[in-house]
């Protein structure tokens, strides 16, 4: 197989055109392609008219002579890598194995276990993903908090209202990302998302997708326990003996112990009883920087006009943008979930605490983009010690956030940001927001160090993004839950000192997005099964 790379076609072109530049830059006639399918599409706004850039793989009769004689640097043989799930190993297991969490790490460690013949047991707290859909709803319209099931916790995790981005920096040699993107379109995503640079999935493509992954478990044996909390985790002599569990039943909750000789810890990085429960057994933890900030709202159609020039043609999807800035302190600021045509939502597990985060549909079509725009703390700056300083901290901003907007999210303009004085209406822009929101003082939630970084992050963006400084953008608070506060640990073999307890993903402090947190899950399926073989 030859891969083709940096082969470049105008924006609106057809796939005969795309086809016929391949055989051009092969050098090649079209009898003598085999087969040929995209393996990267990404978007060139650095130069006017905006292009699509391709890699592409292509089965081609002659590949010899085709190599010899293309382009230095844009023809290379390439092998397909074909995912491999390790056999099972010596130790029998008496038990199923349980998994804590069906976000994506948990989701993809059960599938794989699942598809191994392990029939693992889920536990998830929160609801199904239909069912938790109409609760989140519904706390948007009434503010009436469901603490087990809302933005955080339920099936699908907290990146089922998010923009569902699924690109990810982490090295892939086995071929785990590719498995995720194949099972998610197995499941019902569009076939783009395995070659497009930046693919994501909307809220609204999410929920199904998670409920076909669910069903393919449930096929192959395994059970998803949903409305169950994991309370307590029972070791003996150094490891895992089972797991009590307060479950939903139709006559009220019900603790029941489940014995299990391994358990994964797929929690989330929101999962803060249980990392107290954690701390009080003595499981190995660690605080963890993280990063805090605010959602800063601008017309999508500025941000068009920035990315792809005034002229810009109208069928190009709602562009996005990456910014980083160095504040004066020395901290970094930086654009982190940013969701082109997205919405602001109140986000909050807690009551009497409030964080937000943001959310796009597929379409991407909203009013707004919106991201975080966020600075990185440290332990230091925690203003406590101990494993936990890191989720006392969020819950102090947290607090104020609630209070500033009254139990809705607080909104302020850019320019009173700077000038420190409390919003009282609306420039232009106005908000795109899932929930309850009112004008307010946003600065006054963080501590005056972190407030003036944000300010002089955001101001400073102005020179990379025409308009990002615009007075009357509206920033929201509080962004608090950007990644896991504390880091469960672990060994080589994905194993806490516990025996048997395999903390994965973003809650254990190992991932940090859906793709990510998913291989991750896929990483602990690999390591119990390569160690025990079911029972």
């Amino acid at each position: 197989m030859i891969r083709v790379q940096q082969l470049k076609l105008p924006v609106g072109h057809t796939r005969e055109e795309l086809e016929k530049a391949l055989l051009k830059e092969l050098g090649t006639s079209k009898e003598n392609l085999k087969a040929w399918s995209l393996r990267k599409q990404s978007l060139d706004a650095r130069k006017r008219p905006v292009s699509y850039v391709y890699t592409i793989d292509a089965e081609v009769a002659g590949e010899e002579g085709i190599l010899k004689r293309g382009k230095k640097g844009k023809l290379f043989r390439e092998e397909r890598k074909i995912y491999r799930f390790p056999g099972p190993g010596s130790i029998l297991l008496r038990h199923p194995p349980v998994i804590v969490g069906s976000g994506p790490a948990g989701l993809f460690c059960g599938l794989m276990l699942a598809r191994a013949g392990y029939r693992p047991i889920l536990l998830e707290r929160g609801e199904t993903a239909g069912q938790r859909k109409k609760t989140v709803e519904h706390f948007w319209k009434t503010g009436e908090l469901k603490k087990e099931s809302n933005v955080q916790f339920g099936e699908g995790g907290a990146g089922t209202f998010s923009d569902g981005k699924l690109n990810t920096l982490v090295k892939d040699p086995a071929g785990r990302n590719r498995l995720v993107l194949e099972t998610f379109v197995e499941a019902g995503a569009p076939e783009e998302i395995l070659y497009q640079n930046k693919p994501h999935l909307g809220t609204d493509l999410l929920v199904g997708i998670v409920e076909h992954i669910r069903e393919e478990i449930l096929s192959l044996g395994g059970q998803v326990w949903f409305e169950s909390r994991m309370t307590e985790i029972r070791v003996d002599q150094g490891r895992v003996k089972g797991l009590t569990v307060c479950k939903k039943e139709e006559d009220g909750e019900q603790e029941v112990f489940l014995e299990a000789e391994t358990l994964v810890l797929a929690v989330g990085h929101s999962a803060r009883d249980t990392f107290a429960m954690l701390e009080r057994l003595n499981i190995p933890m660690e605080p963890k920087a993280f990063a805090v900030g605010v959602r800063i709202e601008h017309p999508q159609s500025m941000i068009n006009r920035s990315q792809y020039g005034t002229d810009y043609p109208r069928e190009l999807p709602a562009a996005a943008y990456k910014l980083t800035r160095k504040a004066s302190s020395g901290r970094g600021v930086y654009s982190f979930c940013m969701c082109p045509g997205g919405y602001v939502v109140n986000a909050s597990s807690e009551e009497r605490g409030l964080a937000v985060n943001g959310m796009s549909y597929q379409a991407r079509d909203g009013r707004n983009a919106n991201s975080a725009m966020i600075v990185t703390v440290q332990p230091e700056d925690f203003g406590s010690s101990g494993v936990l300083s890191g989720v006392s901290f969020q819950r102090r901003l947290e607090e104020a956030a609630y209070r500033a907007g009254g139990g809705e999210i607080p909104v302020q303009l850019l320019s009173d940001f700077c000038q420190g004085v409390k919003s009282r209406t609306l420039g232009e822009v106005e908000p795109c927001i899932k929930g309850g929101w009112k004008l307010g003082d946003v600065r006054g939630i963080f501590p005056e160090s972190l407030a003036f970084s944000l300010k002089e992050g955001i101001l400073g963006c102005e020179g990379i993004l025409k308009g990002f400084a615009r007075g009357d953008a509206l920033l929201s608070g509080v962004e608090s839950r950007t990644s896991s506060p504390v880091r469960i640990l672990r060994n080589h073999r994905m194993e806490s000192s516990v025996e048997g307890l395999y903390p994965c993903g973003e809650g254990a402090g190992y991932a940090g997005g859906i793709t990510s947190a998913a291989m991750d899950g896929i990483r602990a399926a690999e390591a119990l099964a390569g160690k025990y073989r079911p029972c």
